[in-house]
């Protein structure tokens, strides 16, 4: 691992004992992109701490076809070169296309990072891997995406086809950010799954 990387295995580590600490014996997890990303992975490696899982815009690797393999290594390298706020500026014009609103959310989740930081934990997010281990995952699983997400959009159909018994829903006019998009049809999604599972 490159040094001063985070070593993406921390990440499902560090909630297993999140958990642990605040007497949680399982859970139902919830993420959104990387962090629906950490909650596969949790499923994955702590099977027994997680009762189900909501995954909403989760990528399971950054090898999925030959654009990922080709511009993670670039986003890793270019993140590092360009400022943050350059990153921020950037990140909140592409998220807040269908929601204004979320321009002002995403800098100001941007501000709450150093440069330093942001580019460790994005390398690390980058190195996440799950294409091998997806069969591994046996608690219920819905997954939501955007419609109009093109960021993870590509990998949702072998996400759900992977994962048994996924339950899996298209959200209308959503982009990546798809809870901020449509809160409703999201909202209506996860109780419905809920109330299956509770």
């Amino acid at each position: 691992m490159p040094e001063g990387e985070v070593d993406p295995e921390l990440f499902s580590k560090d909630l297993a004992a999140l958990m642990e600490k605040l007497q949680l014996p399982s859970a139902i997890l919830c993420g959104l992109s990387m962090g629906g990303h950490i909650s596969l992975q949790t499923a994955i490696r702590y099977p027994e701490r997680v009762r189900a899982l909501v995954l909403i815009g989760t990528p399971f690797t950054n090898t999925f076809n030959w654009f990922e393999k080709a511009t993670a290594p670039f986003s890793r390298f270019s993140t590092r070169l360009i400022p943050l706020r350059t990153t921020a500026k950037l990140t909140a014009t592409t998220l807040s296309k269908i929601t204004p609103s979320n321009y002002g959310f995403i800098m100001e989740a941007f501000g709450l990072m150093t440069h330093h930081n942001f580019v460790r934990h994005w390398a690390g997010n980058l190195r996440m891997e799950s294409k091998g281990d997806l069969e591994k995952v046996k608690c219920p699983t819905l997954i939501l995406h955007g419609d109009r997400d093109n960021m993870v959009g590509r990998q949702q159909a072998e996400l759900g086809a992977r994962i048994s018994g996924a339950i899996m829903h298209t959200i209308t006019n959503a982009h990546h950010l798809t809870n901020l998009d449509n809160p409703d049809e999201v909202n209506r999604r996860i109780e419905e799954f809920l109330n299956e599972i509770i």
